[in-house]
């Protein structure tokens, strides 16, 4: 939950010495279950005051024209994330913009623009409820 504690802090924390506590997160690192550590940052006091969930729905659902968009879509950089959905549409992706006029632009020029896109439909975040960057560990 807290990636600024020190090894010996974390130790602490869990009733181990210092050594055991680093070894064990550095084969947690080495194993793929930490894959890094990050800054939580807001978007909002950062300028980016619309966040929209645009979902995708390709023309063709050949693994080529997924990988094509798949490719464009990891180059930029309001783009936070893309899901691979089942159902209706095949791509979801979580954008950030400053304001609705650039989002609009965005959403023309650059969403559309990507390889394949047949249709897309946006729905605006009124308010973030709950934010979690990790998962439910067991206690």
């Amino acid at each position: 939950a807290d990636a600024r504690l020190s090894a010996t802090q974390l130790a602490e924390r869990v009733a181990l010495t210092t050594a055991p506590a680093w070894r064990r997160v550095k084969r947690l690192e080495q194993g793929g279950f930490i894959r890094g550590y990050h800054a939580a940052l807001d978007a909002d006091r950062l300028g980016f005051g619309v966040t929209a969930f645009v979902s995708v729905m390709l023309e063709r659902h050949t693994p080529a024209a997924g990988r094509a968009f798949e490719d464009q879509v990891r180059a930029i950089p309001q783009i936070l994330e893309c899901h691979n959905l089942s159902g209706r549409y095949d791509f979801l992706l979580r954008v950030v913009a400053p304001d609705l006029e650039s989002f609009g632009r965005f959403a023309r020029d650059t969403i559309r623009g990507l390889p394949g896109v047949k249709e897309m439909v946006s729905s605006f975040s009124l308010k973030q409820i709950k934010h979690d960057t990790g998962v439910p560990l067991a206690d």
